[in-house]
Formats: structure tokens, sequence, C-alpha cells
């Protein structure tokens, strides 16, 4: 047996599943230190389908604290960037395109030392350790607990990054270092972002990895605990501590996830409506279609792995207006819907109301929005169909007709069918596809760099690399014989010489879980 718990911006939901079925499926409101939220789903499922905690073989969890202290500028860690370049790249330090406010929050530092690679790993120059050891020095005396190192074409050839981190902590035994070469993608300034904004969370992950060990603990539960990843595949605890931002964009995966797995359609658009937002994004083969070009996170652009989702001000909890035109979010009144919605006897018009007026939904007491204006509800509900099938199209990348699948407690507020893409999927439990998406997630292995690729060479790098992804998944902890490689791409860059090719593969396999080991 399988928990999966997903912590959304107003519901935490979980389901406790047997092999492919679901057992008790539970949504609660988040809370605002989020653990206890997921005390109270742990015992509500418990209150539906008793089980022995000692069954329960892992548990799957999707969180949003790490986003939202990004977002929020809050519980960051005083980080430094160091960056090896030099005499290259100067001329746009560290976190020169951050906001000021989480420049601020993190205390950041830049530094800029003599080192990198060409693409091809030829030097640009050599690492000087007597600068790594005066910015040893630099942070020892100002306080600075973590660090982001990056390297010019670090993906490529990472030496000089793992040696300037051996350097510094050899000094400062104590300090948290994140490598780009581990975090992001090809282009420097984007991955250096990304590589900073893990840094800055390195402390509140340990915080976070302790709380949620705590909650199933004081559960009884002593199944392993799993974290959700942008991808859609798992990572285990320790891979949390050191790439809390790996779990950015878990919310609208799982859900993607779950949407797939509920309708068995592995190729369509998912339309997630929570209690906040919309998340519109595109399933191939089962899996997120991924972002191609830098995703932008709390103003900062990063290109680290992260799902192509849109997200629209649109959800359950959206307050509507109608002075003039009526309007739908995009702020919402979020976990207070219980207290504020008119339906719960509240004062706050919501599209919940409007879904309830319309005979859409039974929640709360229907009697108390029975006098709404009709052209009103109509109108609101068109405005929400309008707005996401606009969103829908401008997701699809091809002219063919994208097959919708709608899940999510808001999903209630869509009509039977949007634009051309026939009628809306609305499978068993889509309510909770988010937390199914969670227990039923995968081990997940990347290789994304550049390649030289010889004449009369090309299927031999292509089978090295997906060799090299199947390898990945399975000492991430998949189980050897259940890995496939499930997307392969390939970019000639006719810009670089030698036949540089940037190859992407990814594998992904079931989790090995300690039954199965026998």
């Amino acid at each position: 047996m399988r928990i999966g718990i997903d912590v959304g911006g107003t519901n935490t939901d979980a389901v406790l599943m047997d092999g492919q079925s679901v057992l008790a499926a539970v949504k609660t409101a988040t809370t605002r230190d989020v653990t206890s939220g997921i005390n109270t789903a742990l015992a509500e499922l418990k209150r539906q389908r008793a089980f022995d905690p000692l069954t329960v073989n892992a548990v799957m969890i999707g969180t949003t604290h790490f986003i939202n202290a990004l977002v929020e500028a809050d519980r960051l860690a005083p980080t430094a960037a160091l960056r090896l370049g030099l005499p290259a790249t100067a001329s746009l330090p560290p976190m020169v395109d951050w906001p000021e406010r989480l420049v601020d929050a993190i205390a950041g530092r830049p530094y800029l030392c003599h080192g990198g690679h060409e693409f091809d790993g030829r030097h640009i120059s050599e690492l000087r350790e007597d600068e790594i050891l005066r910015v040893a020095e630099e942070l020892d005396r100002h306080g600075i607990r973590s660090v982001a190192i990056s390297s010019v074409f670090s993906p490529v050839n990472a030496e000089f990054e793992q040696r300037a981190a051996d350097i510094l902590t050899g000094q400062l035994p104590a300090i948290a270092v994140s490598l780009s070469s581990e975090i992001g993608r090809m282009g420097l300034l984007e991955r250096e972002n990304a590589t900073i904004i893990n840094a800055s969370l390195r402390e509140l992950a340990g915080q976070i990895v302790d709380g949620l060990a705590q909650s199933l603990e004081g559960a009884g539960i002593s199944a392993p605990l799993y974290l959700s990843q942008n991808d859609g595949t798992l990572m285990d605890v320790d891979f949390a501590r050191r790439y809390p931002v790996a779990t950015f964009a878990s919310g609208p995966t799982n859900s993607m996830r779950g949407a797939a797995f509920l309708s068995g359609v592995e190729s369509c658009a998912v339309v997630d409506v929570g209690g906040t937002t919309s998340d519109i994004g595109v399933l191939q083969h089962g899996f997120p279609r991924e972002a191609t070009t830098e995703v932008s996170v709390a103003g900062i652009r990063t290109n680290f792995r992260m799902p192509d989702v849109l997200s629209l001000g649109i959800g359950g909890g959206s307050r509507i207006r109608h002075e003039g035109a009526v309007t739908v979010g995009p702020d919402s009144v979020g976990y207070r819907l219980s207290e504020e919605a008119l339906v719960f006897g509240g004062a706050t018009l919501t599209a919940t109301d409007v879904a309830v007026a319309a005979g859409r939904a039974a929640i709360g007491d229907p009697s108390l929005v029975k006098e709404l204006d009709r052209s009103l509800v109509q109108a609101a509900l068109h405005r929400i169909a309008r707005d996401i099938g606009d969103a829908i199209e401008r997701i699809r990348t091809s002219p063919e007709p994208l097959p919708v699948v709608a899940v999510g407690g808001g999903s209630i507020l869509l009509p039977d069918e949007i634009g051309d893409s026939g009628p809306v999927h609305r499978p068993e439990h889509f309510a909770v596809a988010n937390a199914i998406g969670a227990a039923i997630a995968q081990i997940g292995g990347e290789v994304d760099r550049i390649f030289p690729v010889e004449p009369g060479q090309r299927q031999s790098v292509l089978d090295d690399a997906k060799q090299e992804a199947v390898d990945k998944a399975v000492a991430s902890g998949a189980k050897p014989g259940s890995v496939r490689v499930v997307e392969v791409d390939e970019v000639p860059l006719a810009y670089l010489p030698g036949n540089a090719t940037r190859i992407r593969v990814k594998a992904v396999g079931d989790l090995q879980l300690e039954a199965d080991r026998g």
C-alpha cells in the first residue's frame, strides 16, 4: 500500500492506494504551517478506511513549501554565488537580473573567479586555488551558510565546480554547496539562477523534510518518504535536502500524472482546477511536456526541469465581480473558502457559489445562492469556459484537436465540451488526481548535454546516452527491469564546430520498494 499526499494553496489531498486501486481519498484544508494539514489528512484517511500503518510501503508527498518560500521571500538562507569563468562573463555578474527584494532576502553576495570550459571541454582559464580560499574567508566573515557554484559549460565538464566545492568545504565544513552542473541546463545565467535559488532553500529543506518525517512518525508510519519532482518522478528525502528546487512544479505534474492514470489517455491537455488557480499542461506518453525555454520563477529566469504549464487565476475560491462586465479572479479566498463563500454562510461571491447555483455541484447550503441572478451565473461560467478554452489553444502545438481531461475539485466549473476538443473527460476520483499522481509516481533518470557526434557514430552516441539515463534511474531507486526510455531529443548545434549535438534522454521506472528486494 502507498499513501499519496499533495499540498496545494487551498486544499491538502490524500489517497490510500493498494496497487492500482484507490482505497480511500480525502480533501482537507491546507493550514498555514502545512504540516498540521498533512496530519489532519492522514487522520481522515484512517477514519475513512482503517489500515495498519505498518502495512504502508511508501509515502509520496507533493508540496508547495519551497516555491511559496521563494515567492514570499521568506525563510531563505544567506547565500553566495561563486562563478568560475574569468576573464570571460565579467560584464554580467551573478544575480544581475534578480528582483532587489530577493537579493536582499538571501543577503546575496556574488563572486567571480578564474575557470570555466569551452563547449568541447577546453579550459577558458585555469582554476586558481588562492582565489577560492579568499572567497572562503569572505563567506566565513559574512556568515554565509550556503553557496551556489557555477562554471561556464559545466554540464559538459564539471571538474572546476567540483574542485571549487572541495576547497570551500575543506575550509568551511558546515557550508551547504549547490553545483549548477547538477541542477540546470545549458545557458549560464539561467542555470546559475536556478542553483542560487536551490542554495537559498537548503536550510529550509532540512527543516521541512524533518517535519514531514515527524508527521509520518506521529501517525505510526515507518515507510520511506519520497517527494514529487517537477517532471512527475520521485526523489528520496536525501535528494530533497540537496535539491529542493526540484519540487517547484510538483503540484501540476502530480495532477497531470494522476489524470493520465485515471483516464487512460496518455496524450492530451490536462486542466487542473484547484481552489486558487487552474493549471493547463500537455501530457505526452503519460508524462508532462517540459518547457523548452527558460521559465520565470518569482521574477527570476531559470532553465531547470519544469513542466510547460500555463496558470490562470481561476479556481473554486476565485472572487467574482460584476460591476460592469463579469470578471472571475485572479484573486481568491483560498483556504478560507469554507468561511467566506456564500454557500457556507460567508459574504463573498465565489466561483464555487456560481457552480452550486447552476446545479453543477452540491456543496454547502444551495439555498443560500438560489436568489443569484441567472444571467450573472451564466455570464461567470461562460467567462471561465472562454478563458480556459483560450489557454488550451495557446498550448497546442498542432492543428489536431487535443482531448481534454479535467481534474481537481474546481473542475466542476468547466462545461462538458470545450472548443473543438470534444467531450471533457472527468475520470473517477478527479478531485484528488494530484494525490493519486503522487502515489503512482515513478523514479526517473535524465541526461542532457552536448555530445560531439562523429560521422557514422550517431546511433552509438544515442545508445550510450540512453544507457546512462537508464543507469541514473536505477541508481535513484528504480526497479532495474522496469526502466524504459520515454523521451529522446536531438538538437544539432550548427554554430559549434565538431558536429556538436545536444542530446536529452529521459528514462523512468517503477519505484523499488523494500518488499520488492525480498
